[in-house]
C-alpha cells in the first residue's frame, strides 16, 4: 500500500490528513484519545489552511507542546492558537493526570488538492512575508540560544534589551523593528503576536522564534548575521 504524504499516528494507528476535511482530535472526536473526562471532547485538530498544514488548538484550557523531529524545537500550542506544520512533530499534552504523545508525520508541507479543488490560475497562497537584513538579523539575535544547541528550551530566548544589545541597537529601534515584524506576520494569521487594544501580547518574543524555526525563515546559517 502507497504511503500518504501526511498521516497522524497514535498507539498504532495512522489517520490520513485530508486537505479538505479538518481531522479533530479528543475525548469524542475523529481521533478518540480516552475517555478521559478532563480531556477536551475536541481538543486538536488538523487541517489545511492557506496552503500548508497547520495544528490547532481548539480547547479552552489545556496546551499542547510541539516538538519538531528534525530540530528538536519545542514550542507551546496554548488553547485558542494555531502552529505551521513543515515538518513531523509528536505532539504531547496531558489531561489531568494521564499525559499523551501523539505525533503528525509531514512528507510535504503543502497539502495536495485533487484537480477539482486547485485554485483558479492567478489566485495567491498566503507565504511569510519577505525579511529585510535587518529584520532577519532581529529574529536570529532572538533564537540565538535555540540555533546553536538543538533542542534548547524557548526559555533561553533573550530579553529585549539583551537581544538589543547583541545587535548593537538602541532599545527603542529594537522594539520598533519588532512591532514592525509581528504586525506583519499577525496578518498572515500567526497568533500570539498582537495583544488587545493598547496592549502588547505576552511572550511575543517566544512566539516569534517559534513560527522563524519551524518555518525555517531563520536557520544556522543566518548566526553569521550577528558577526556583522
Amino acid at each position: 500500500m502507497q504511503r500518504c504524504e501526511a498521516y497522524l499516528e497514535f498507539c498504532g494507528e495512522h489517520y490520513e490528513l485530508d486537505p479538505v476535511t479538518p481531522l479533530r482530535i479528543g475525548r469524542d472526536a475523529d481521533v478518540v484519545i480516552d475517555d478521559n473526562p478532563y480531556l477536551h471532547r475536541r481538543f486538536l485538530s488538523v487541517q489545511s489552511i492557506d496552503g500548508f498544514w497547520w495544528l490547532i488548538n481548539e480547547g479552552d484550557r489545556l496546551p499542547a507542546l510541539v516538538i519538531t523531529a528534525d530540530t528538536g524545537l519545542q514550542a507551546s500550542l496554548p488553547p485558542g492558537s494555531r502552529l505551521p506544520l513543515f515538518s513531523s512533530a509528536a505532539v504531547v499534552f496531558t489531561a489531568g493526570p494521564t499525559t499523551y504523545e501523539l505525533a503528525v508525520c509531514i512528507e510535504s508541507a503543502r497539502p495536495k488538492l485533487v484537480s477539482e479543488l486547485t485554485p483558479p490560475a492567478g489566485e495567491q497562497t498566503l507565504q511569510p512575508p519577505q525579511l529585510t537584513e535587518t529584520q532577519r538579523s532581529l529574529i536570529v539575535a532572538l533564537a540565538e540560544p535555540l540555533l546553536q544547541r538543538d533542542g534548547t528550551s524557548t526559555g533561553a530566548i533573550p530579553g529585549s534589551r539583551a537581544a538589543a544589545a547583541r545587535l548593537g541597537w538602541p532599545l527603542t529601534t529594537f522594539n520598533r523593528k519588532l512591532d514592525n515584524i509581528c504586525d506583519r506576520f499577525a496578518q498572515i494569521g500567526v497568533s500570539g503576536l498582537r495583544g488587545g487594544p493598547g496592549k502588547l501580547a505576552s511572550n511575543r518574543r517566544v512566539r516569534l522564534v517559534e513560527f522563524a524555526l519551524s518555518t525555517r525563515l531563520v536557520t544556522k546559517a543566518d548566526l553569521e548575521l550577528l558577526d556583522g
